[in-house]
């Protein structure tokens, strides 16, 4: 798809989608194309300017793009620490008493094995795997 600039024998500018500049051309040839606001059939593409996209200006985006999400996924595994327990490979147990009421509901993360993430699930127990980058630096288990 191209975008251009269009322009009205009025002077009321707006855009067009084409799928070609051949798609374009014959739109304009056979006067398909009409100003949305004074229905000219006068149109004309308007001067713009291109968007070139350099293999720098990709780069640095990339690397903002990366440097934005490892601050956020810093963030993320500062808020984890200080508000949730690491509880180790006890997950599912102590899952299962805040759960069940038995233990005060409470933030914890820890690990599981395939089949106690399957068992929770089927108890209906919340549970989801917390991604690597998010997992707090310090992670001793502490169990309350």
């Amino acid at each position: 798809m191209i975008c251009y600039n269009l322009i009205c024998v009025q002077e009321h500018e707006f855009e067009g989608w084409f799928a070609s500049s051949s798609d374009y051309d014959d739109q304009s040839k056979s006067g398909l194309l009409v100003c949305a606001i004074c229905g000219s059939t006068k149109v004309e593409k308007a001067i713009m300017a291109p968007a070139v996209k350099t293999a720098r200006k990709i780069e640095a985006r990339s690397i903002e793009a990366a440097k934005a999400m490892t601050a956020v996924a810093a963030k993320i595994r500062e808020e984890i620490g200080k508000n949730c327990d690491n509880v180790g490979a006890d997950f599912a147990e102590e899952a299962r008493a805040i759960h069940y009421g038995e233990k005060p509901s409470r933030g914890i993360y820890g690990s599981v094995t395939p089949e106690d993430s399957s068992a929770l699930k089927e108890e209906g127990i919340a549970a989801s795997p917390l991604p690597d980058a998010f997992v707090p630096d310090v992670a001793k288990p502490k169990l309350n």
